[in-house]
């Protein structure tokens, strides 16, 4: 897509701060966070919403797979107390179209973590 801020980003035309990169996705962080640990990953090929990308469930399931390796290089990965409850953790979040959210029109899954960041606490 010409105008498509994230493939001007997977392209490298624009600059970011990358925290993953392999031939098919890209990780970097958000330039608006939301939470202490906001994280973006796309796939660098375009496709606009999660629904356009449905006949691709490799790369969706490569996505996921990245965000709990993502929220444990970042220190927030779920953890656990004495007792076995969880004491930590991480939203993995993709909006899709107007309706759900969507912003930007390339596909992305959004790792937020962090005290609660949900909550409004930093």
């Amino acid at each position: 897509m010409e105008n498509c801020i994230f493939c001007k980003i997977a392209e490298k035309k624009i600059p970011s701060t990358t925290v993953y990169e392999d031939d098919e996705l890209l990780a970097f962080k958000d330039i608006n966070p939301h939470a202490p640990v906001h994280l973006l990953v796309i796939p660098k090929k375009h496709y606009s919403t999660l629904q356009d990308a449905a006949a691709a469930p490799e790369l969706l399931g490569k996505m996921l797979a990245l965000a709990p390796r993502l929220a444990e290089e970042f220190g927030c990965s779920v953890s656990y107390d004495a007792d076995g409850a969880p004491t930590r953790g991480y939203k993995a979040l993709i909006n899709s179209g107007p309706d759900g959210g969507q912003e930007v029109y390339h596909l992305h899954l959004h790792v937020v973590g962090g005290p609660q960041p949900w909550r409004g606490k930093r």
